[in-house]
């Protein structure tokens, strides 16, 4: 007798086909999908006693400190949840039950713009109206910025991206006005050109209300909202946010970045950031997260985000990626800046099949393709939506 084990890749989407793929099996899909879940206590806690039901509920348990990595399937943690109600655990069971019952949302909806989610991954175009950007593809002025945008528009941008102050490394600001005046040229020019999306990349307020009077859907702030009164700005106009993580400030952010755990760190950043953005008004069909590529991070930061960026689709709204021409990825192939079309490639493809849902890019036409490309195998579509042919 011989017998040859494999083991079937961990994701919802193996995991079903598997089970489909052998009717007699009659098993919930769902139920079998595996599980780890990272459980902290703060204060107080009967930690003994959470530990024998873990065990009583059939997951696999590390423990250290106040900390818990509970490995198992969907059934074994509604069997956990099930034994901390019985046992008057009633917090970390709705904890828990809140980690599974993530409910991610299927459209983005800013000023009444709608685009889908989860169907193909929206590829957003990036429109810098500033001389000193670090990718070299400062436009002169608005009209430049149209035509640009007409190509992205063709080449199959959803979303348009405009910039008008440079938050490289170590950049230092323009003024408000400088900076209000660029958004809303440019804007106003991209309005009468389309109706796609237009987001303002801006962290002030002041630029921000003319980017929105000038007719921008979103507000695009690398500072996650940290200006308290830019979330409210945003509900008064019903417009959408992306918000990022970002350590310090432009000037100081890559003066040596730490982090105990990057990707827990920026996790519960951006999960406030979030809430607080709910809390002033904006709805959230039409939050954004972004992780904050390259802002704060050293190589090896950006690159464990990458690779676990799907534990980030757990605060339930789409996750941006912004990874077009970094740095990071010039340290990595050892390319310059105009010459790193295939590093971003890679990003934007691994990215799409560690969650994203839109990707920000200088280079529209390649990346629309590499998108369409990785949708297809992660998503099971052609660009059109239709089911691959089998």
């Amino acid at each position: 007798m011989s017998f040859m084990v494999r083991e079937i890749a961990s994701g919802a989407h193996a995991v079903e086909a598997e089970i489909n793929a052998r009717p007699p099996y009659k098993l919930d899909a769902a139920e079998m999908r595996p599980l780890l879940l990272k459980v902290q206590a703060h204060g107080d806690t009967r930690w003994h006693e959470v530990c024998d039901i873990v065990t009583a509920s059939g997951m696999i348990m590390s423990a250290a400190e106040n900390t818990l990595l509970l490995s198992g399937t969907v059934y074994n943690c509604c069997q956990l949840i099930s034994l901390l109600h019985c046992r008057q655990m009633p917090e970390l069971a709705a904890a828990i039950q809140s980690a599974l019952d993530v409910r991610r949302t299927v459209h983005l909806n800013a000023r009444g713009r709608t685009l889908p989610l989860g169907e193909r991954t929206l590829v957003m175009g990036i429109i810098n109206v500033s001389p000193d950007s670090f990718s070299r593809d400062g436009l002169a002025d608005a009209g430049a910025a149209v035509e640009q945008a007409r190509r992205f528009l063709e080449a199959g941008a959803e979303i348009l991206d405009v910039g008008a102050m440079s938050t490289r490394p170590r950049s230092q600001p323009v003024s408000e006005e400088l900076e209000a005046r660029r958004l809303s040229e440019t804007i106003g020019a991209l309005r009468a050109l389309t109706d796609v999306p237009v987001s303002a990349d801006t962290y002030r307020v002041g630029p921000a209300r003319a980017a929105l009077e000038a007719g921008a859907d979103i507000i695009n702030d690398i500072s996650g909202l940290r200006d308290p009164r830019m979330a409210p700005l945003a509900a008064e106009y019903d417009a959408g946010v992306v918000v990022m993580h970002m350590l310090g400030t432009p000037d100081t952010m890559q003066q040596d970045p730490r982090y105990e755990d990057v990707v827990g760190e920026v996790y519960e950043y951006l999960a406030a950031a979030a809430g607080r953005a709910e809390a002033a008004g904006v709805r959230r069909e039409g939050i954004v997260l972004d992780p904050g590529i390259g802002f704060g991070k050293t190589v090896g930061h950006n690159l464990e985000l990458l690779r676990r960026l799907r534990e980030f689709t757990g605060l339930g709204l789409p996750l941006l990626v912004g990874t077009s021409r970094k740095s990071f990825i010039g340290r990595v192939t050892g390319r310059d800046v105009g010459d790193r079309i295939e590093g971003t490639a890679a990003t934007v493809a691994l990215s799409i099949a560690n969650g994203a849902d839109i990707v920000r890019v200088h280079d529209v036409e390649q990346m629309v393709a590499v998108a369409r490309m990785s949708d297809a195998i992660v998503r099971g579509a052609t660009s059109v939506g239709a089911q691959v042919a089998r």
